[in-house]
């Protein structure tokens, strides 16, 4: 029952201070998008990241921060099996699952639900 407390707990900490940035700054959305899938790539290289999935789970892994720490993880495995090369694979492969799943159901959900154009 903890972990799903604490998966609550720390993710819904992640959208209220994110929330907070995207009320109190003029950054546009896909700017904080940016800031924080390569914020979760800092954090996970400075190994604070991965104490914090171990501790909240899905609550920070899903958010974009632990996007970012997938990345960071993925790109340090491949560059330590493959050399220089690793930089450019190591993203793609350890991310692969989770972007083809995204959209699959996105697919899937434009097909149930008939998404429209905003005017």
């Amino acid at each position: 029952m903890m972990d799903y407390v604490n998966a609550f707990l720390v993710g819904g900490l992640i959208c209220a201070l994110i929330q907070i940035l995207m009320d109190r700054t003029k950054l546009m959305p896909g700017r904080i998008m940016v800031l924080l899938v390569c914020s979760g790539v800092v954090l996970g290289a400075l190994n604070i990241y991965p104490p914090l999935v171990e501790f909240a789970g899905a609550g920070a892994s899903v958010p974009l921060l632990g996007f970012g720490n997938v990345l960071w993880k993925g790109v340090k495995e491949a560059v330590d099996n493959e050399g220089f090369i690793g930089i450019f694979m190591g993203g793609f492969t350890s991310s692969a699952v989770g972007i083809s799943a995204a959209l699959i159901f996105g697919y899937m959900a434009s097909l149930i639900f008939k998404p429209k154009m905003k005017n």
